[in-house]
């Protein structure tokens, strides 16, 4: 007999089901995540799978291929495109699909890119830099930095406390701390838009002035 997992299935593609993986995390959670589960909730036999995703790490991997495919595909640079406007759109289109996907950051921030299409997105961001002069290790720290802080941020913006997703800030002694008080009443400093769009171009601009 056959194995099952050798076989591909009509109308089943890797890319659906990675989409459908994204979409089962957003509704069920990272640790529910199961080939077996998966396939259920597409209406297939969980092992006709593994013809496009042989291993739950397999799974997982392209689950960040395909979010960075979705945040930055349309956004590789051209050679000429100037470097910092380059990885701040990047930046800004990571942010807005993991804002769609909120139950994905883990998986993305753990996770380090291991597929083909993953590669291809980072070696564009790099060529770019590096055809521009700056060095393959700045580059990297650039890229790095960038990552780190579109991921953190967003978490921050759109995470949640397991078990307690409906906590509020509260109250803030106004008397203890003004200055605290303030920013809650008034806003200043939290939004989350403008917080972004500024530490992005601190940020960017400062690894072009430095290199």
């Amino acid at each position: 007999m056959a194995d099952r997992r050798s076989r591909p299935r009509a109308g089943l593609t890797r890319e659906k089901i990675l989409d459908a993986a994204i979409a089962f995390v957003g509704e069920h959670g990272l640790t529910a995540l199961s080939t077996r589960k998966l396939g259920a909730a597409m209406g297939v036999d969980g092992m006709s799978l593994y013809h496009y995703v042989p291993s739950k790490a397999a799974l997982l991997d392209g689950m960040v291929e395909r979010l960075l495919e979705q945040s930055m595909g349309e956004l590789l640079p051209a050679d000429d495109q100037p470097w910092p406007e380059a990885i701040t759109a990047m930046a800004h289109g990571l942010r807005a699909t993991l804002l769609v996907h909120p139950a994905t950051l883990a998986i993305l921030a753990t996770r380090p890119v291991n597929s083909p299409g993953a590669y291809r997105i980072l070696e564009s961001g790099l060529s770019v830099m590096c055809g521009q002069g700056v060095s393959l290790g700045r580059a990297m720290d650039i890229v790095n930095a960038v990552m780190t802080f579109v991921i953190g941020h967003t978490l921050a913006e759109a995470g949640t406390t397991p078990g307690h997703e409906d906590a509020d800030a509260g109250q803030t002694d106004a008397d203890a701390y003004p200055l605290l008080a303030e920013s809650l009443a008034t806003g200043a400093g939290l939004d989350f838009e403008s917080r972004f769009a500024t530490t992005v171009d601190i940020l960017v601009r400062g690894f072009a002035e430095a290199t």
